[in-house]
């Protein structure tokens, strides 16, 4: 379950492999590209989350200038965080039915690790939603997406402009390990709650005989996030050089 990192490594706060929601391939390599139907609805999927985390961070705006403070702001967006993050799952489809040639496992793994962050310890442990660690990872996924989704869009449409290829090979080396921090921190503050209420865990006797702790999966997911982050950001680093490297050739040769 480290792909709560990985996930924003392969999405918008970097990388160049892995989750395509609606077409990183077209961005990054030349390649048969999807139907022209599959595009239109491609384009419009990409569209319609792009709006939704932006709606999101304006929903983030509006309630730090309503309140004055940014502690809490969660409660501002929770709804609309839940919907457009849950519907992210679309993209598991979009790789099995293969209109985006990605990975069916990887992009189940990085997507499911979001969703699971979402529902299964902010929403579950309503004592974290106050933290102000949720607000970090919120912030640094809100960019990450509206960066990405755009990104994929105008690539369906052949008219990427390079500030938004810039800013999707270069913003996650501030949007990454702010992103982690507040997903690592947010996990560390709901162990104790999860303890204490047996959250989602199985003691045994019981009639299937098999255990379970929640508490000791949250370490373990913690604890997997030591090996994928180092290497999951200096591949991002290695893909940054590659892609703008070979934008600046091009253009060069125009």
């Amino acid at each position: 379950m480290a792909a709560v990192a990985a996930t924003a490594a392969t999405k918008g706060n970097g990388g160049g492999g892995g989750r395509a929601g609606a077409g990183e391939a077209i961005g990054t390599r030349k390649k048969k590209g999807p139907g022209p139907l599959a595009t239109a609805y491609l384009v419009i999927y990409n569209v319609v989350m792009t709006a939704g985390w932006l709606v999101i961070a304006v929903g983030l705006v509006r309630a730090y200038l309503a309140k004055g403070s940014y502690h809490s702001l969660y409660y501002s967006i929770e709804k609309p965080l839940k919907f457009f993050q849950t519907g992210a799952l679309l993209e598991i489809l979009h790789c099995a039915i293969g209109i985006v040639p990605s990975s069916v496992v990887l992009t189940s793994f990085q997507v499911m690790s979001r969703v699971f962050l979402i529902w299964a310890v902010t929403h579950s442990v309503k004592e974290v939603q106050s933290e102000d660690s949720v607000l970090l990872f919120v912030i640094a996924w809100t960019i990450t997406e509206i960066i990405r989704y755009s990104f994929y869009t105008f690539s369906l449409l052949n008219h990427l402009p390079y500030l938004i290829k810039w800013a999707r090979y270069t913003l996650f080396i501030v949007l990454y390990p702010m992103g982690v921090s507040g997903e690592l921190l947010t996990i560390y503050a709901a162990l104790p709650f999860v303890r204490e209420a047996g959250l989602y865990s199985i003691s045994l006797p019981n009639k299937y005989n098999f255990s379970f702790d929640y508490y000791a999966f949250l370490i373990l997911v913690m604890i997997s996030y030591i090996p994928l982050f180092p290497q999951l950001y200096f591949h991002m680093i290695h893909q940054r050089r590659k892609v703008l490297s070979h934008t600046e050739e091009h253009k060069k040769f125009e």
